[in-house]
């Protein structure tokens, strides 16, 4: 099971002081928050990208490289890297770039953009979002498998005869997570290629997100990748921890009457009743996160995002630091004391070769 925090990198004014924080502030936190969730024993760190204000991560492989550079053993990942408004031959380079100097500590999420006025910054119509992200992702796949490509779409240029560079680290491409909170449709691609599947959970009841994790469990079992429970799927969350579940509240809620996310809708205590939304003492938060294993099943990694909504930079280390050393180890053990051994790890670069070898050596038995 992976463990990991994700930032959204939004820049908002804390309420409780009226600061806002430059760009350059909140990007630098978010490189202090990588660097601690390695510290902290985590597994994973992901960045999102936007390319509108109040967003600050507009270049993924920028902050992931210099993170890659400070860091040794964490996975670095992106939630999302959008699929639809990108080329994906630049995704095809530059994570492979990535992927080498950061020694294959790289996988990705591909995600389709809620942010309409970004489409025709980038020259695409978000009325083909869905068939972008269907097309886009196909030819990536092969930029990335095959050392000579020759293309031809509705979306983009001819390729003939292209080889993007670097090519993956060892003939390896990076791990790709599709994540979705509300279409089959992508629920559907991650299934069919054998990809992880991500829900990011945060606004939903857990029946809207049982629905598109069961849809994708199905689907990858229809596509000849494994059974349904070995399926790849990760979920996202948003905590706020304190060591007794009172301050957590009295703490959190001036930041969640204020959000542009959360205020102005249903009260902090209606949507912890009705999201995943967990604020509360390292044993709530345990508890309901193990809640998400009887609601999805087994599944892989469990991101959380622990900053924005104007929190300082402090405040949402002190997050990273509480998790790492309260919640995540009890939750690491239990969930590796139910998983059924049947039931795979996330596939990271070092098993991605190891099986990438082996399907060599059976090709070349079977040739001889």
């Amino acid at each position: 099971m992976q463990f990991g925090i994700f930032s959204i990198g939004d820049i908002a004014t804390d309420p409780t002081t009226g600061s806002t924080p430059s760009e350059k502030a909140r990007i630098k936190a978010m490189v202090a928050i990588a660097q601690a969730t390695e510290e902290l024993g985590f597994d994973v760190f992901a960045t999102g990208e936007h390319h509108n204000v109040p967003f600050v991560p507009s270049s993924p492989t920028t902050l992931l490289g210099y993170i890659a550079a400070k860091t040794q053993k964490i996975l670095l990942s992106t939630s999302t890297t959008l699929i639809t408004t990108n080329d994906p031959v630049k995704i095809a380079e530059d994570y492979a770039m990535l992927q080498h100097l950061a020694d294959g500590r790289v996988d990705l999420m591909m995600g389709r953009g809620n942010t309409g006025p970004v489409y025709p910054w980038f020259g695409k119509d978000i009325r083909d979002g869905l068939q972008l992200a269907i097309e886009n992702y196909a030819l990536l796949r092969r930029l990335w498998r095959e050392d000579v490509v020759n293309w031809e779409g509705r979306f983009r240029t001819k390729l003939q005869h292209f080889t993007s560079t670097p090519r993956p680290l060892d003939g390896v491409p990076p791990f790709v997570w599709h994540g979705s909170i509300r279409t089959p449709e992508i629920a559907e691609q991650a299934a069919f290629y054998g990809d992880g599947f991500f829900a990011n959970n945060i606004f939903w009841p857990s029946s809207h997100t049982k629905r598109l994790v069961t849809l994708y469990r199905q689907r990858f079992e229809h596509h000849g990748h494994g059974s349904a429970d070995q399926a790849i799927v990760g979920l996202g969350g948003q905590t706020f921890i304190r060591k007794n579940s009172q301050d957590a509240i009295r703490e959190f809620r001036p930041f969640f009457d204020n959000s542009d996310i959360y205020g102005r809708g249903p009260s902090l205590e209606e949507t912890m009743a009705q999201t995943p939304l967990s604020v509360g003492s390292p044993q709530q938060v345990i508890d309901r996160t193990m809640r998400f294993r009887e609601d999805f099943g087994d599944y892989q990694r469990q991101l959380f995002n622990v900053d924005g909504l104007g929190l300082p930079a402090a405040m949402a280390l002190e997050q990273v630091e509480l998790l790492g050393e309260h919640v995540i180890p009890v939750l690491r053990r239990e969930f590796d004391n139910k998983r059924p051994s049947h039931v795979p790890e996330a596939p990271t670069h070092a098993s991605l070769k190891l099986k990438s070898l082996a399907m060599s050596e059976v090709t070349a038995e079977a040739a001889e």
